[in-house]
């Protein structure tokens, strides 16, 4: 069974042909892609001790994108040396996301699927992302215990997502989807957002620990975000692990 909330997998395939425009309707989330690579690459080299001034640091890493989308993390780990499975259950979006690999001439193990396949469920991995994710399903506590099973001992899992609050109410939606039409609206329900406190609740239910935070604060005028540890009112990311015995 789906753990897609309804009408969130046509929402996002209807975007397909647009994943890659960078001034089409995911324009924030190409800005935003930077801040949220620099915070995987970091967390990733602090994890499993590698050198992030080396061409491939991440060769040997097993990683697992869940909600992949049109590959906008996928390829980004290809490239650094990672053999990356990217899932999604959008169809049209998987077809986008695998055109565009070839394209790119990266070697990306793409499947229209949901974490609980099972050509996935078998199957555990070193490193397990899912960005903008869980603000989109029915039970995200749930999700969050099925990425535990999948991931090795030593493994990470990084997840980011927007804080359910007042200011994430006025500017991801009121003013992203409905005045300034950034981004097409009914992107997303302010209600189905996570306060990194319930976040944590969810974590500790699946036996694992938040290691790192951080937040992502948009600039309106340069359209650019950056990162702020100290401000996680809207969006947000955070690396768990799980807990040693």
């Amino acid at each position: 069974m789906s753990r897609t909330l309804p009408g969130e997998i046509a929402k996002f395939d209807a975007l397909a042909d647009h994943w890659w425009d960078t001034t089409g309707p995911l324009r924030p989330l190409h800005a935003m892609n930077p801040c949220r690579l620099d915070f995987i690459n970091r967390c990733l080299a602090k994890q499993f001790e590698r050198d992030l001034r080396h061409l491939h640091p991440f060769d040997g890493l097993d990683i697992l994108d869940v909600g992949c989308g049109g590959g906008l993390i996928c390829e980004p780990m290809a490239r650094l040396g990672a053999k990356v499975t990217g899932i999604d259950p959008a169809p049209s979006t998987v077809a986008a996301a695998h055109a565009h690999a070839q394209q790119s001439q990266l070697d990306i193990d793409y499947r229209c699927a949901e974490l609980r396949a099972p050509d996935i469920a078998k199957q555990s991995f070193d490193v397990i992302l899912a960005m903008e994710v869980v603000e989109h399903l029915a039970e995200p506590e749930n999700f969050i215990a099925d990425c535990a099973e999948h991931l090795n001992p030593s493994g990470i899992l990084l997840c980011s997502t927007i804080n359910r609050s007042v200011a994430s109410l006025a500017l991801a939606v009121i003013a992203a989807e409905r005045l300034l039409r950034w981004l097409p609206v009914g992107t997303h329900d302010w209600t189905q957002f996570i306060k990194p406190g319930e976040f944590d609740d969810m974590l500790n239910k699946a036996n694992m620990q938040r290691i790192a935070s951080t937040g992502f604060v948009f600039n309106p005028l340069t359209w650019s975000w950056r990162e702020s540890a100290d401000n996680q009112g809207t969006n947000y990311a955070l690396a768990a692990i799980k807990r040693r015995p």
